[in-house]
């Protein structure tokens, strides 16, 4: 028996503004966007990389589950708040000129481009969410 071929075609983040995380996103990052759906703060963005059209992030607002209580509500929201609550890694060809373009747009720095103890070279920003940013140098 073959067994299933398995790939990772979305994954989700959340937003706060919807036109800032375009902002960020799009032109920042240079992401396409694929899908927009809702409306005002109810927006379910779904953007990707260029040349990688299997594999997406679907920004959506936070928390708005109805299995969702207002005690996880409340903690989700201050984890964003502190931007501890996700993450997302990142990989660019020219990690340089990927920093200059997203710092460029506005976007809030949290570590410039450096060779890490671990082996990689790597920056760091926050999305309007609160969403750690990584981007590592591809070899």
């Amino acid at each position: 028996m073959t067994e299933p071929a398995i790939t990772i075609h979305a994954g989700f983040l959340p937003h706060t503004d919807p036109e800032a995380s375009l902002a960020f996103y799009r032109d920042g990052l240079g992401f396409e966007v694929r899908l927009d759906v809702g409306q005002g703060t109810m927006r379910w963005l779904t953007v990707g990389p260029p040349g990688q059209p299997d594999v997406s992030i679907v920004l959506a607002p936070p928390a708005v589950d109805p299995g969702v209580t207002d005690d996880e509500r409340r903690t989700i929201t201050e984890m964003m708040a502190k931007g501890t609550y996700t993450a997302v890694l990142l990989a660019s060809n020219d990690l340089e000129a990927a920093f200059d373009r997203l710092q460029a747009s506005g976007a809030e720095v949290v570590q410039e481009p450096v060779d890490q103890p671990y082996g990689v070279r790597d920056c760091a920003f926050r999305d309007p969410a609160g969403t750690m940013v990584r981007i590592q140098q591809r070899p």
